[in-house]
């Protein structure tokens, strides 16, 4: 055999050695239901939307159901830049009045999630676009009355859902609900997704950011790390800013009796499926 033949045969058994790794792990998740909240830099660079909807897409093809929980921060800033609305932010959380609701809406509902929906349609899936006023899938409070119509969630509808996963569809899921009164409030998907995770008790929770993972006070990314160190690190300001409420609504989803929450870097080509179906993973494991 040439050099270039056993070159070949070796790069073959990579490939082999990759799905053989990924055996055990695809028959345990047959059957199971993963909720991923999509956002961040997977959002807006075309390679990485691409990589995140093939992943999607080969974990319907194989029998998990996957539910699509979305973000769309970039794009309502800059939709509210183009109407001339200039956002206040309490807390980290946008203040959102009758005007900017009205933006949210239309970005999400009208543009991000179809966008989404079409996305994974292209990859070779069966998406289906669902906001949380669908069906009264999410209702909702205010969180708190100096932020307006920003919402959290307080029940869950499922119904459309399970229907929806046992028909082989994708749910994508704006994170927009409706409240006693049947009015629309912006909720933080992050909170959403969390919420449904605890609803459907996911196998997995899995939350796309732009970082790659939970880090320690050396710096050093944390590949597995358990509820009470999690606090430990929080309390200690080593977990700090816009990764205490991702830690946070993972530690609530953990609480509510799902077994692992993922938090994995959405800027690395195919994060779910590395950190789901390999021995070592790319994010950090919460247990």
């Amino acid at each position: 055999m040439t050099a270039a033949g056993r070159t070949q045969v070796a790069d073959f058994q990579a490939k082999a050695a990759v799905l053989v790794e990924a055996l055990p792990y695809i028959q345990r998740f047959q059957g199971e239901t993963f909720v991923v909240k999509y956002g961040g830099h997977a959002m807006v660079d075309e390679a990485a939307r691409i990589s995140f909807a093939r992943d999607v897409v080969l974990m319907r093809s194989i029998g998990i159901n996957v539910i699509v929980v979305h973000g769309g921060g970039p794009m309502i800033k800059a939709a509210l830049a183009r109407s001339g609305i200039t956002s206040q932010f309490k807390d980290g959380m946008r203040v959102t009045d009758e005007a900017t609701m009205d933006v949210v809406r239309m970005v999400l509902l009208g543009k991000v999630n179809p966008d989404i929906v079409g996305l994974i349609n292209q990859a070779g899936g069966r998406a289906v676009g669902l906001s949380g006023v669908d069906g009264n899938l999410l209702r909702a409070r205010v969180m708190d009355p100096d932020l307006g119509r920003v919402g959290e969630p307080t029940r869950i509808d499922d119904g459309e859902l399970r229907l929806l996963t046992k028909g082989g569809f994708i749910p994508v899921i704006a994170p927009v609900g409706i409240d006693s009164a049947g009015r629309p409030l912006n909720i933080n998907a992050d909170l959403a997704a969390s919420a449904i995770a605890q609803h459907v008790i996911a196998a997995k929770f899995m939350l796309m950011t732009d970082t790659d993972g939970v880090r320690d006070a050396a710096g050093v990314p944390i590949g597995s790390l358990e509820r009470g160190d999690a606090l430990t690190l929080i309390e200690k300001g080593v977990i700090a800013g816009g990764m205490i409420p991702k830690v946070r609504c993972a530690l609530d989803a953990l609480d509510a009796g799902v077994p692992k929450v993922h938090i994995v870097d959405g800027r690395q080509a195919h994060a779910l499926l590395l950190e789901i179906f390999t021995d070592r993973g790319v994010g950090t494991e919460l247990i």
